[in-house]
C-alpha cells in the first residue's frame, strides 16, 4: 500500500489549481490549457513548455513575482513541492525558537533561484544562494534584479565541483539553516531512465524523450549520485557547525536515511530529524541536523 502524504497546511496549492485565474494572470499559459475526457481543465504535464508556463503563473499569482525567465534547458522546479520544503523549514526554525534575523543558505540555487524567491515571499527571509554554474547564476541574478530582491538575496559562485560549503562561506557568515535539493542521479543515462519511467506513468511512453521539468547536467547528476553528494554535504557540514544552526537536505531515496543517521552521529550531530513531505503518491523527506 502506498503512503499518502499531503501538502503542508500552509501550502497555497493544497487544493489544486484554478487554471482560469492563472490564465488571467499569465496569458502565456492559455494555449496549453485544454479540457480532458472528464471535462476538467488541465495541461499536458509531459510538455516542458506547458509545465514552465503553469509554474510561472503560480509565481505571478501567489508569490508577488513579476519576472521569472531562464533557459528552457534548465530545471523548471514545481512550485507546490518547492514551497512545501520552505514551510517545513519554517516549522523547524519556529520549534527551535529561531524567529529573528533569519539568514538562509541555499546550496545549488539553479537558474530559477526558486527557494530564495519563495522564502522571501512567504517569510521575508534573507538568503545567500550558491551554484557551481556561472550561467545559472546569471539567470538567477536577472530574476533577483527584475523583482527588486537585491537586498534579500546574495548569490555566490562555488568554483569547485567537489565542494559544498568550502570556498563559498566566509568566517563571519552565520546562518539559521541551510537548504539543498541535491542532484539525484549518477549519470545522464540514469536521469533518462527516470524520465522514461515518468512518461510511462503519464501514459506518454511514445513521447520524444524530453524531461518534463528539463534540467542540465549540474542540476541532475553528480558523480556517485545522490548518496555521494549527500555524504559530502554531511561531512562538510561538520566543518562549519558553528556557522549554521540547522543543516537540511532533501532525500529522495528512503534507503539512504539509515546511513545518514549513522554518519551524522559519528560526525557529532546532537540533533537529527526526518521530516516527511509528499504530494499524492510521491513521498520524499527532509533530513535536518544540528551540532549546536
Amino acid at each position: 500500500m502506498k503512503t499518502h502524504t499531503s501538502f503542508h497546511p500552509n501550502n497555497k496549492h493544497k487544493s489544486g489549481y484554478d487554471l482560469d485565474t492563472l490564465c488571467s494572470v499569465f496569458t502565456d499559459l492559455i494555449p496549453f490549457v485544454f479540457e480532458n475526457k472528464y471535462e476538467t481543465k488541465t495541461i499536458d504535464f509531459a510538455n516542458p513548455k506547458a509545465v514552465k508556463a503553469l509554474n510561472t503563473a503560480l509565481l505571478f499569482k501567489d508569490y508577488n513575482i513579476k519576472f521569472w525567465e531562464f533557459p528552457d534547458a534548465n530545471l523548471c522546479p514545481p512550485i507546490p513541492g518547492r514551497v512545501d520544503y520552505i514551510h517545513h523549514v519554517a516549522d523547524l526554525l519556529k520549534t527551535s525558537k529561531i524567529t529573528d534575523n533569519l539568514n538562509v543558505l541555499d546550496v545549488g540555487t539553479g537558474a530559477s533561484c526558486i527557494y530564495p524567491i519563495l522564502g522571501v515571499s512567504e517569510y521575508n527571509w534573507r538568503f545567500v544562494a550558491t551554484d557551481i554554474d556561472k550561467t545559472s547564476l546569471k539567470s538567477a541574478q536577472k530574476i533577483i534584479d527584475k523583482n527588486n530582491l537585491k537586498n534579500r538575496i546574495e548569490l555566490r559562485h562555488q568554483k569547485e565541483l567537489s565542494q559544498i560549503f568550502k570556498g563559498v562561506l566566509n568566517q563571519e557568515d552565520c546562518f539559521s539553516v541551510s537548504i539543498c535539493n541535491p542532484p539525484f542521479y549518477k549519470s545522464e543515462a540514469d536521469a533518462l531512465e527516470a524520465t522514461t519511467r515518468k512518461l510511462k506513468g503519464l501514459n506518454k511512453a511514445s513521447y520524444k524523450l524530453v524531461r518534463n521539468f528539463s534540467g542540465t547536467q549540474n542540476e541532475l547528476w553528480y558523480k556517485g549520485g545522490e548518496k555521494a553528494f549527500i555524504h559530502n554535504y554531511l561531512y562538510e557540514s561538520s566543518l562549519f557547525k558553528e556557522q549554521c544552526v540547522w543543516f537540511t537536505i532533501l532525500v529522495s531515496k528512503k534507503d539512504l536515511v539509515k546511513g545518514m543517521y549513522t554518519s551524522l552521529k559519528k560526525l557529532g550531530a546532537t540533533s537529527i530529524k526526518t521530516i516527511n513531505m509528499g504530494q499524492g503518491n510521491k513521498v520524499s523527506r527532509i533530513i535536518a541536523w544540528s551540532f549546536q
